[in-house]
Order: C-alpha cells, then sequence, then structure tokens
C-alpha cells in the first residue's frame, strides 16, 4: 500500500477484537450502534450472528472476532456494532460488525501504511489493507470489501434486504359477531 500511496492522510474509526487494534476507513461507516438484541438466523455459520433492526430494516451483523478466529465477543458496556457499507460490483449492502469495543477516529498518513507482511499460501490475509503504527501499537487496517465480500456474506445481505422489502402488508381481522363467535 506504501507504494502505490498518494501523499495526505486518511481517516480510520479504530475498534478492538480481543487484545489487537483494527481500523476501517471512516468512509465505509455509516453509524455506530450500542449493543442491542440480535435475531440469529437458523443455518449460518457461527460467526453471522444474526441481524439487527437499523430504522425498520433488517442488518446482517458478523462477529469479527469469530470472522477472524479469535474467539466470540462477548457483551458488555463497551461492545458496538459498527454498521459499515460495503460495495461489490454495483451493489452497495449495509453490514454489521460486531466489536469488543471503538476506540476513536485517527488520521494516519497513507504513506506511513506498509503492505500487510506476506504469510505464505496457507494463510488468508487478503481483507487486511495494511499496517500503520499508532502509538507503540500496530494497527491492522481493514479492508472492509473483503472482510465481508465472501457469498455467505452476501447472501445473508441480500436475504436480509429482500426480508425489510417484502414484509406482508397486514390485513384487517376478519370482525365476527358475538353470536356467530359461541356458535
Amino acid at each position: 500500500m506504501a507504494q502505490d500511496a498518494q501523499f495526505g492522510s486518511q481517516r480510520f474509526l479504530t475498534l478492538t477484537l480481543g487484545e489487537e487494534l483494527f481500523a476501517i476507513d471512516i468512509f465505509s461507516v455509516r453509524e455506530i450502534l450500542d449493543y442491542t438484541d440480535i435475531t440469529r438466523i437458523p443455518q449460518t455459520p457461527e460467526y453471522m450472528r444474526g441481524v439487527v433492526n437499523v430504522r425498520g430494516n433488517a442488518v446482517p451483523v458478523v462477529d469479527l472476532r469469530m470472522k477472524f478466529g479469535l474467539g466470540r465477543v462477548e457483551r458488555t458496556l463497551n461492545t458496538r456494532i459498527v454498521i459499515v457499507e460495503i460495495k461489490k460490483d454495483d451493489t452497495l449492502s449495509v453490514m454489521g460488525a460486531l466489536a469488543d469495543s471503538v476506540k476513536e477516529v485517527l488520521e494516519l498518513e497513507t504513506d506511513r501504511i506498509d503492505p500487510p507482511p506476506r504469510m505464505g499460501a496457507a494463510v488468508r490475509a487478503d481483507f487486511i489493507r495494511g499496517i500503520g503504527k499508532h502509538g507503540d501499537r500496530f494497527l491492522l487496517v481493514l479492508d472492509v470489501d473483503k472482510v465481508f465480500s465472501s457469498d455467505e456474506i452476501q447472501d445473508l445481505s441480500r436475504l436480509a434486504d429482500t426480508d425489510a422489502e417484502a414484509k406482508p402488508v397486514p390485513q384487517p381481522a376478519e370482525t365476527v359477531s358475538d353470536e356467530e363467535f359461541f356458535r
């Protein structure tokens, strides 16, 4: 990333997963929610925690710790759901990323973000856009379009979109007189 980076800076939202510090491009973030009830959808991968209600729409939520093999996010006062926009082809989808905590928005010089190290063919790290440094800690910069690019995540996002669009219109209840009711 450092080789092809333009001069300047970029803003990131930082969040924690376990003891690790991650960053997401601020332009991918739509909003940050306190932890709320998540409705589990049967027969989805374990890291797919379910859907949450965001202003009347069902938004799929991914447990980032589980997705990255770091255990499960447990509910605390600091647990947050980061609502992000992801692009695949010409489609814009909305997903929730469950994180242990959200820290801050920070600005990093683009030429100070190094490309991810090569880990070998057996290790999948294509979702890491780069590695920056914040204070004395490394900061893993995520590529949200790749984190949420698997077909099953896209399928769940479409399921939630379809579910939100295809809500049945409630029909009025049939009125029955007391006389008919007690027959």
